[in-house]
């Protein structure tokens, strides 16, 4: 598969062991395809990771292969990658690689790393996110035209509440909208203010979008997920590389641009000549810090006034206090009947 290549990378040479590898078997690219892609857009994907901990999902054998997610550092981390200590919902630990630099990237890279998955905290405050996420996910019998009007009626909704979304593909059909805020609260507090910006949206899109967290409940309808909020739950970076044929990525976007952009106008070829043309359009992102003040009292009004107080975490979480029952519905209404 090739000799061994050494890349330069922000001042430092990384090693690229079988660059002629073949991670994406219907395009034809190579690892070292990766690697070049990376580093054309080095300044958007060390912005969307920097300084947190991340999660490499890993594809040794290319796309058609295994994967699995690697959290913990390895043990043979270079001595330049810093890493972060983080907690998960058992309780349990790791150090997780908290990349700084481009170097890092190429290194997880030459590990077989697609996508990155980033904590949406940073590495000196670990319990306390900087930004809350969302994920607009298309169910079975919606696309991608819905999640974009979803989407331009939740930047409309953040803006009633004084917040600002900076908007990205998924790299699949959904969306992705971060808002940066100011690390003021825990995992709950972000959470249950994602909750409250999920239902109000829900209302302002009855029929179109739900916050409904078992399947059978959703319909054909966006999915506000919710959970994307709480600890240990990530979303792909900016500029990660998605598993799929064709090799698509997770694009950042104007929100002037969106109805007019495909998801698969986004992939390892096409991403270099955009970036080269537009830059890292969310660029000024870490410029900006939100308060959820207004969210978390939406929140108070939907407890007090209809009686909507928590959902249900995901299966793996320890029962939290506070916690609705965590019982698919229709086998709850078996156990009644």
């Amino acid at each position: 598969m090739g000799n061994a290549v050494e890349l330069e990378a922000g001042g430092r040479t990384v090693r690229l062991s079988n660059p002629d590898k073949i991670y994406f078997p219907e395009r034809g690219f190579t690892k070292l395809d990766v690697a070049r892609y990376f580093l054309a857009v080095r300044e958007g994907i060390v912005r969307a990771l920097r300084d947190r901990p991340t999660t490499l999902e890993r594809f040794v054998d290319g796309v058609e292969g295994e994967s699995f997610f690697q959290k913990r550092a390895p043990k043979n981390l270079p001595e330049w990658i810093p890493t972060a200590h983080i907690t998960f919902p058992s309780g349990r630990y790791a150090d997780e690689i908290r990349p700084t630099e481009i170097a890092t990237v190429i290194w997880a890279a030459n590990l077989g790393t697609l996508t990155f998955h980033p904590w949406p905290v940073r590495g000196d405050r670990t319990d306390h996110p900087d930004e809350l996420r969302v994920d607009l996910d298309p169910q079975p019998g919606t696309g991608f035209p819905e999640a974009v009007a979803a989407a331009h009626e939740l930047r409309a909704l953040l803006e009633e509440y004084g917040l600002r979304g900076w908007l990205k593909t998924s790299g699949g059909r959904g969306l992705h909208v971060f808002v940066p805020i100011e690390p003021r609260w825990e995992f709950t507090g972000v959470r249950r203010a994602a909750i409250a910006l999920g239902r109000a949206l829900e209302r302002r899109m009855p029929g179109r979008v739900t916050t409904a967290w078992w399947k059978e409940e959703r319909g054909e309808k966006i999915f506000f997920d919710y959970n994307q909020t709480a600890r240990d739950r990530t979303i792909a970076s900016a500029y990660s590389i998605r598993p799929r044929p064709h090799a698509p990525v997770s694009a950042p976007l104007r929100w002037e641009e969106l109805d007019d952009v495909d998801p698969r106008d986004f992939d390892l070829a096409t991403m270099p000549v955009r970036y080269a043309d537009h830059g890292d359009v969310h660029a000024d992102m870490d410029d900006h810090a939100f308060t959820l003040d207004s969210l978390l009292e939406l929140a108070d009004r939907d407890e007090r006034d209809h009686g909507l107080a928590d959902m249900p975490y995901p299966p793996d979480y320890p029962k939290m206090p506070g916690e609705p029952k965590r019982v698919q519905p229709s086998r709850a209404k078996k156990a009644a009947d």
